[in-house]
């Protein structure tokens, strides 16, 4: 079986399952945001059938979209959301700590070989750590509430072999826009995307939970990452006892039957940038070089993590933004934040120019803090760039590393990050 099928297998209780295969699974763990969380076809109909959750200890609720609220609307919702947790008991409710899927994971919320299914579509990022994680609507959600169980088809797999090592200036948002834009942003449809390959192995968790992010903008329901010992080192960073013989069908490489096998030879990529309007839109970024930009962000669930900041400060050490371009950063978490402030990574990139803003959701999909104006360009390191994600339905988003983000910054326009590394190594 594939690793998303040994999975399915062991929450529906039996020996094995196949692509194809209806099953009934037991939910792991459930997580709902403030943007549709409760108030979303959940707290009327619990109210109106006088239904309680299946296991407060299993759900979690992140108010992160709306956090700093910018009006009165959002407000209420963070506080009826706030208000709904209490009343059915959720002990994990989170305000203010970052986008919720880096706080899953930080906050010990995922675990290797659990289901999760949350009522965002980047749910799909716990497939880092070896879980098999979705996004679900609140009709769905209602159910999980409730039985604490999912009806699924298990998915078919499509095998992504990343080939060979990086070259310098690539990052893992380069590897996930190459799968992307080889698989398009359609082509992985209600399959699973199952990462391989020596640069995966090596990769960070940091990077790894990047790819995994956006396996949903090829349309997957799951990335799954095999189960290794930098998974194992990072949950144990987390005070977490992880037993490895529990988890030793998650080690190797699946034997399974694939539908597809992608390969992305790694030595040959340079660094990449997601066109105007569609993810799979995807070229090499020297090829786009030029384009004035208005804004540039570093942040989100995609690309706003410690080892994202530390490699753009790196970058940037020393050097000033261009005039007149707003450069954003907004740490994908509050732990995040804390830690980079004490490193002085803020402060150097604060030094530089840039304006740091609080964990949240609200530039990535353009509610507050960063919306884009009518015409405006952003190169950003989040995940989505389709008409008017950003803000107004005539501004345009291009999305690559945050290596990428930060050298468009200082130089005012699209920038390849190695021209900056150069002059490093010239130095």
């Amino acid at each position: 079986m594939t690793l998303t099928e040994k999975i399915l297998a062991r929450a529906a209780k039996i020996e094995k399952v196949k692509a194809g295969d209806i099953i009934w699974v037991d939910v792991d763990q459930a997580m709902m945001d403030d943007i549709l969380g409760p108030r979303i076809e959940i707290a009327e109909k619990m109210k109106e059938m006088n239904l309680k959750v299946w296991d407060p200890s299993k759900i979690t609720i992140i108010s992160d979209h709306y956090t700093p609220p910018a009006n009165a609307q959002q407000a209420s919702i963070v506080k009826f959301t706030r208000d709904w947790a209490k009343e059915y008991g959720i002990k994990h409710y989170y305000e203010f700590a970052g986008p919720c899927h880096q706080v899953m994971v930080e906050k010990s919320r995922v675990l290797p070989g659990e289901v999760v299914v949350g009522t965002d579509s980047h749910t799909c990022t716990y497939g880092a750590i070896s879980a098999f994680s979705t996004g679900i609507g609140s009709t769905e959600m209602f159910g999980v509430l409730t039985t604490g169980k999912i009806w699924l088809k298990v998915p078919e797999t499509i095998k992504v072999n990343f080939k060979g090592k990086m070259k310098k200036g690539v990052m893992a948002k380069d590897l996930i826009l190459a799968a992307i834009g080889k698989i398009g942003h359609a082509g992985a449809t209600f399959k699973v995307l199952e990462l391989s390959g020596v640069i995966i192995d090596d990769l960070i968790l940091d990077e790894r939970l990047c790819i995994a992010n956006m396996a949903v903008e090829a349309g997957a329901k799951n990335g799954i990452i095999k189960f290794d010992n930098i998974t194992k080192e990072y949950l144990e960073g987390l005070n977490l006892n992880i037993d490895e013989n529990e988890l030793e069908y998650l080690k190797n490489d699946s034997e399974g039957t694939f539908c597809e096998e992608v390969t992305i030879d790694v030595e040959k990529l340079e660094p990449l940038c997601s066109c105007p309007h569609e993810v799979d839109n995807v070229d090499e970024i020297k090829n786009v070089a030029g384009v004035k930009i208005d804004q540039s962000y570093i942040g989100s669930c995609t690309g706003g993590r410690y080892h994202d900041l530390k490699v753009a400060a790196d970058l940037v050490k020393g050097r000033k933004i261009a005039e007149g371009i707003r450069l954003l950063i907004s740490p994908a978490s509050k732990e995040v934040w804390d830690r980079c402030a004490k490193e002085g990574i803020l402060q150097i990139l604060s030094d530089a120019g840039a304006t740091v803003l609080a964990s949240s959701c609200g530039a990535c999909l353009g509610i507050h803090s960063g919306a884009l104006g009518e015409g405006e360009v952003c190169i950003s390191s989040t995940n989505r760039n389709f008409i008017g994600r950003m803000g107004s339905k005539k501004s345009s988003v291009y999305l690559a590393s945050p290596l990428s983000v930060i050298a468009s910054a200082i130089k005012g326009e699209i920038t390849d990050p190695r021209e900056f590394m150069k002059e490093e190594s010239n130095e």
